[in-house]
């Protein structure tokens, strides 16, 4: 089993995952609206998702 001979120090490691950086998010345009949102959520100006409505509306008075 392979053991490492000296530990490896703590900037030597940070070196090593200086890579690990997160990408910028994909943003699609809504099909109904146009706005920009991001994929597989409903569109947060109209409300739409996948072509129905499911934003429910707020200017109803009950």
């Amino acid at each position: 089993m392979a053991v490492p001979k000296q530990k490896s120090s703590k900037a030597r490691g940070r070196k090593r995952r200086t890579h690990y950086k997160t990408g910028a998010p994909t943003i699609t345009l809504c099909s109904e609206c146009q706005e920009p949102k991001l994929p597989h959520r409903a569109c947060p100006e109209c409300g739409a998702y996948k072509g129905r409505n499911v934003k429910p509306d707020m200017d109803s008075d009950d």
